[in-house]
C-alpha cells in the first residue's frame, strides 16, 4: 500500500503541541489517530517507556499510521475501535489512567477525496458516508428508508439547515421514482429543493453542504461518541493529566464547551483556553480546513472520578 495522493495535514499542531505538557514516560492517547499527524508529534516527545495509543475505525487511515509511527521509540498500541470506546481499549492494554487524550474531530482529506466513500459532494461517489465500513448503515439507508418528518428532523438537528423540511420533501419526492444511491443524485435533489438553476448559489456555503454534514454524522454517530469521550475522560486521567478536543463545528464545539465547564464547576478541571483556540493566518492559507478548526483543553485537578452508573 503506497502513501495516499492526499496527506492529511494535522490541524493547530503547533499550538495544541505548546498547551500540552507531560513527561517522556507518559502515557497519551490519540483518540483520532488518522494519518498519525498528532500522533506523529506527540510521539517523538516520548522514549522508550512512554506509551501512546491511537484509535481509528477507517482501515485505510489507520495503515497509514502504522507506518507513520514505526520511526518512534515509545511503545505505540493501535486499535481499529472509535473514540467513544478508549475505556475498552484501555482495559484491554492493562492500562490504567493516562495523562493526555487529544481527539481531532475533523474529516481526513483523503476521506473528501476519496469518491467510494461518498462523504464530500464535490465529486460523485455513493452516498455511503461510513468511516468504518463495518458498520451496518449508509446514508443510501437513512435517505430512502427514514419518513419525511424524521428525515427533517435529522438535517436540521445535525446539519443546522434551516431548509430542512424543503430539503425532506424533495427527497421523498425524488425516491418514489428511484433509490437515490448517488451524492451527485443527493446534491441534484438539494438544488431542486432550493430552486437553484444549474450550479448556479449565491452563499458561499455549497448548498448541500449542511444535510452532508447531518447525514455523515448520523451514520457514524458522532456526536454520541463524542459524548462518550467526554464523560470517560476526567475517569481515564491522572491528576494532572490533559484532554485535548478539536472541533470543527458549533455542535461538536458545544459539547466540549460545556462539558468543560461543567467539570471546572465540579473542581475536576481547569481550562487552559479561556476562548477556543483557532489558526493563524499563515496557517488558514497553507490550509483552508483549518479555518473552522476550534481547539479546547482542559487538566485534570481533582482527585479520581468514579464511574457514572
Amino acid at each position: 500500500m503506497n502513501e495516499p495522493a492526499t496527506v492529511h495535514t494535522p490541524v493547530l499542531l503547533e499550538k495544541l503541541l505548546g498547551l500540552l505538557s507531560y513527561s517522556a514516560e507518559a502515557v497519551v492517547v490519540d483518540a483520532t489517530v488518522g494519518h498519525a499527524g498528532h500522533a506523529l508529534a506527540m510521539a517523538e516527545r516520548l522514549n522508550e517507556k512512554g506509551l501512546l495509543v491511537g484509535l481509528d475505525v477507517d482501515a485505510d487511515s489507520f495503515e497509514v499510521s502504522r507506518r507513520r509511527l514505526e520511526q518512534v521509540s515509545c511503545r505505540v498500541e493501535l486499535k481499529r475501535e472509535n473514540f467513544g470506546r478508549v475505556d475498552v481499549i484501555l482495559e484491554e492494554l492493562a492500562v490504567g489512567q493516562v495523562d493526555v487524550i487529544v481527539a481531532d474531530l475533523g474529516v481526513g482529506s483523503g476521506q473528501l477525496a476519496d469518491a467510494a466513500r461518498g462523504i464530500s459532494f464535490q465529486i460523485d461517489g455513493p452516498l455511503d458516508m461510513r468511516f468504518d465500513d463495518r458498520l451496518d448503515v449508509t446514508a443510501a439507508d437513512l435517505v430512502n428508508k427514514l419518513g419525511q418528518e424524521e428525515l427533517a428532523d435529522l438535517i436540521y438537528r445535525y446539519g443546522q439547515e434551516r431548509k430542512s423540511r424543503r430539503i425532506a420533501q424533495a427527497i421523498v419526492e425524488a425516491r418514489r421514482t428511484r433509490r437515490l444511491q448517488r451524492t451527485g443524485e443527493l446534491v441534484d435533489v438539494i438544488f431542486g429543493a432550493m430552486r437553484i438553476v444549474g450550479k448556479g448559489r449565491k452563499s458561499k456555503i455549497h448548498p448541500a453542504t449542511r444535510t452532508f454534514q447531518s447525514l455523515r454524522i448520523a451514520v457514524n454517530d458522532e456526536l454520541g461518541q463524542l459524548k462518550r469521550l467526554l464523560e470517560m475522560a476526567p475517569r481515564l486521567l491522572r491528576a494532572g493529566g490533559q484532554v485535548a478536543i478539536i472541533s470543527f463545528h458549533s455542535l461538536e464545539d458545544r459539547l466540549v464547551k460545556y462539558n468543560f465547564r461543567e467539570n471546572k464547576q465540579a473542581g475536576i478541571y481547569e481550562i487552559l483556553t479561556r476562548k477556543p483556540v483557532i489558526a493563524g493566518e499563515q496557517e488558514r492559507k497553507a490550509n483552508p480546513r483549518s479555518r473552522s478548526a476550534k481547539l479546547r483543553v482542559a487538566q485534570k485537578v481533582g482527585g479520581d472520578v468514579k464511574n457514572k452508573e
